[in-house]
């Protein structure tokens, strides 16, 4: 199962960069033995100020057809690794062939994709910048990959 990561803005070379692309290509490597990745990220970028709709549409457009959604919102619900892997894995279990993972930008997720998504997962109560969520999110993969693994990497 193919995963993407679509995302409000762009991120720029720097240390969050550098942990989103260590931690997405673990995932790769790791994962393909499992039946997970490649994984890779889109950028949708709003350039006529049209607001979360907007955002909201090109991130539907980045969307296969088919693909489960997780919408990532502060309104979602929180999830213990093992959780977020069992989903995950019940989804590639289900022969879905794309795990969607969609962050909005400053103002946050468009409703009506937030609405349709398969889930809606929060990391918790605070507010994250749109850019620590992806490594957030990258790092949570890779370890939802070790989690269905087996692999000691999640010690809990």
């Amino acid at each position: 199962m193919k995963v993407l990561v679509g995302a409000v803005g762009r991120l720029r070379a720097g240390p969050e960069r550098d942990l989103v692309d260590d931690y997405l290509q673990r995932f790769d490597r790791s994962g393909r033995a499992l039946g997970l990745g490649p994984a890779s990220v889109v950028e949708v970028d709003d350039r006529k100020g049209g607001g979360m709709a907007a955002e909201g549409a090109l991130l539907a457009r980045a969307i296969p057809d088919g693909a489960a959604v997780c919408a990532l919102d502060e309104r979602g619900r929180t999830m213990s690794s093992p959780e977020f892997a069992n989903l995950l894995g019940g989804w590639r279990d289900a022969g879905r062939a794309t795990a969607a993972f969609v962050i909005g930008g400053a103002d946050g997720l468009d409703p009506g994709l937030r609405n349709r998504a398969d889930a809606v997962l929060s990391f918790g109560a605070m507010v994250w910048p749109h850019m620590l969520v992806r490594v957030m999110l990258a790092e949570q993969l890779y370890r939802a990959g070790q989690i269905l693994a087996r692999t000691p990497y999640h010690r809990a």
